[in-house]
C-alpha cells in the first residue's frame, strides 16, 4: 500500500498548482486523506484533509477561500486545487491516510506519500 503525491512545481504568486495524491494498494476513500504542509525550519502543518466516503472536508484558516480538497473514485486518488497561492504557501507537501475522520495531528496518519515541493515566489 502507498500514496504517491505529484504535480508541485514554482509559480508565481498569484497563480495556481494542483496536487495529486494516488492512491494504490487500497481504496482511498476507505479513509481519511490529508494534505500536510512543512517549510524549512517550521513544524509539518495540516492544510486539508476529505474523510472517509468524502463526507466531510476540513481546511486550516490560511488556506480557505483558496484551496479546494476533491477526489477521484475511478482513479483513487485525491487532490488538492491551489488557487492565488502565496508566497507563504511555498513548503513540501504530502499527503496521508487517517481512520476515517480527518485528525489534527499529523501523528494520527498512519501511510505517508513522499512530499512534493511548492514553490511560490513573489
Amino acid at each position: 500500500v502507498q500514496l504517491q503525491a505529484s504535480g508541485g512545481g514554482l509559480v508565481q504568486a498569484g497563480g495556481s498548482l494542483r496536487l495529486s495524491c494516488a492512491a494504490s494498494g487500497f481504496r482511498f476513500d476507505d479513509y481519511a486523506i490529508g494534505w500536510f504542509r512543512q517549510a524549512p525550519g517550521k513544524e509539518r502543518e495540516g492544510v486539508s484533509c476529505l474523510s472517509s466516503s468524502n463526507i466531510s472536508t476540513y481546511y486550516a484558516d490560511s488556506v480557505k477561500g483558496r484551496f479546494t480538497i476533491s477526489s477521484s473514485i475511478a482513479k483513487n486518488a485525491v487532490y488538492l486545487q491551489m488557487n492565488s497561492l502565496k508566497p507563504e504557501d511555498t513548503a513540501v507537501y504530502y499527503c496521508a491516510a487517517a481512520g476515517t475522520r480527518c485528525i489534527y495531528y499529523s501523528t494520527g496518519y498512519w501511510l505517508w506519500g513522499q512530499g512534493t515541493q511548492v514553490t511560490v515566489s513573489s
